[in-house]
């Protein structure tokens, strides 16, 4: 199986995500990310019980075989999730959890399986009558491991004495600009709206394809050509003369459940998903945080790129973070509006 291959596919579902998301939230700032997605459905498919589900999380996820899954699994934590702050690098920390109510009958086999290849928490736990309790322990788990940017992933009601299983993942990200903004050039400059009206925002600017209202079709087509992202991505260094952007922070929340049955995955999943991210002179901090709840019942070639360019993010426009080496996408998003979100 060529594992980078099965990665990009990962990339290709990435996007059709991010159209479903964008169809019921096309004016509104949103971030979510597929990486925490995709872990949360992957552990749901190779768990125990899977069934069903499973058969729709592989024929979603453009997988063959549940090693299939588990191949891009590995990958994404060898690779992707590598802690890389000490020699530079960003921050990143991705940790998983399954929480099983005690009273199921379960093969061993599972307990190792999430321990050891999933790096997972195991907790057996008792739904039947302290199901508000788990909640709080899984909520608490992922603040924890957000460094306290997703609370209360899990809402009142969400978990209940019918509930079997949560398999939960948690998404840290921090990195800083390679050539930091200067805060002396971040000065109020107008964004340019759908609508054809201004917002005045902080931009910052650094000193080294202006179409306002094509973000849907853009999107159509990330969602519907297989591999558009990774041949769209340049090959080459790209010079920029000038490079400004707004400071923008965006918080988000949703429940992937309606998404999922858009895409095929109908049976015994109620999925809760947040996810944020800050923009500013130093970096970006982004977190997100999945839940699954489970209830009874080929890069093409390009030539060089001009050697300098202006890079003015004046008007709504998606955002990704995405890792280089394998070229997974972690966060993707978009900003509408950035003075939703004042600093």
């Amino acid at each position: 199986m060529n594992v980078k291959k099965a990665m990009k596919k990962q990339n290709d579902v990435a996007m059709i995500l991010a159209r479903h998301v964008l169809s019921s939230e096309s004016e509104s700032n949103f971030i979510f990310s597929p990486a925490s997605i995709n872990s949360a459905i992957t552990m749901h498919a190779a768990g125990p019980g899977g069934g069903l589900v499973a058969g729709e999380i592989l024929s979603f996820l453009r997988s063959s075989s549940i090693d299939e899954l588990k191949s891009v699994f590995r990958e994404l934590s060898s690779i992707v999730y590598a802690e890389s702050s000490a020699s530079g690098g960003p921050k990143m920390k991705a940790v998983n959890g399954l929480w099983i109510e005690k009273s199921l009958p379960i093969d061993p086999k599972y307990k190792d399986l999430f321990e050891n290849f999933f790096k997972a928490v195991y907790v057996s736990v008792d739904f039947r009558s302290k199901a508000e309790d788990v909640r709080k322990e899984v909520n608490s788990w992922v603040e924890h491991h957000t460094n306290n940017l997703i609370k209360d992933l899990l809402p009142r009601e969400s978990v209940t004495s019918r509930t079997n299983k949560i398999y939960a993942n948690a998404l840290y990200f921090k990195g800083a600009w390679k050539r930091p903004f200067e805060k002396y050039y971040t000065k109020d400059r107008d964004f340019h709206l759908v609508n054809g009206t201004t917002v005045s925002v902080p931009f910052m600017t650094s000193y080294e394809t202006q179409k306002k209202d094509g973000l849907d079709d853009l999107l159509k087509k990330m969602a519907s050509t297989p591999g558009f992202l990774d041949s769209h991505i340049p090959r080459y260094k790209v010079e920029l003369e000038q490079f400004r952007i707004p400071k923008f922070k965006i918080e988000f929340g949703f429940s992937a459940t309606s998404v999922l049955n858009q895409v095929g995955v109908l049976h015994s999943v109620s999925m809760y998903h947040k996810a944020c991210v800050e923009i500013d002179e130093e970096g970006a901090e982004a977190a997100a945080a999945t839940a699954d709840v489970e209830d009874d019942g080929c890069a093409l070639d390009m030539e060089p790129p001009p050697k300098k360019i202006d890079f003015v993010a004046d008007h709504p426009f998606i955002f990704l973070i995405r890792e280089d080496k394998t070229g997974t996408v972690l966060f993707v998003g978009q900003l509408f509006k950035p003075s939703e979100f004042l600093f």
